[in-house]
């Protein structure tokens, strides 16, 4: 059953991720990525201190999340941006995944905890 749960999980959250890089505008700045990072790591948040199922965490934590979120692109889009000369928006692309990412995994957990 497991890997049924991490598939079904993963599928949502590739196909979730491909729809907000299509509906966000990454002409200027990777948004779709910045969105998908925070965003998961909220859900991640939000299902680590909320749930204690291990299948849901499964389907949602490891599965979606797993497959919405994006350090691979994160870190690829933050060096292009610098080797584009735009050291300015790479270093802002760098502090914001990090961040506002942790800001919102630490909202979930005062959401849920406190």
């Amino acid at each position: 059953m497991e890997p049924v749960l991490l598939s079904v999980g993963g599928a949502a959250g590739a196909v979730s991720r491909y729809l907000v890089g299509l509906a966000l505008d990454n002409e200027l700045f990777p948004w779709s990525t910045l969105a998908v990072n925070v965003l998961g790591s909220f859900v991640l948040g939000v299902v680590l201190f909320g749930v204690s199922n291990d299948d849901m965490l499964l389907l949602v934590g490891v599965g979606f999340c797993g497959a919405f979120t994006t350090f691979s692109s994160f870190g690829f889009q933050t060096v292009v941006l610098w080797e584009q000369g735009e050291q300015k928006k790479a270093a802002i692309n760098a502090l914001a995944n990090l961040v506002v990412s942790l800001a919102a995994f630490g909202g979930a957990w005062l959401l849920i905890a406190g």
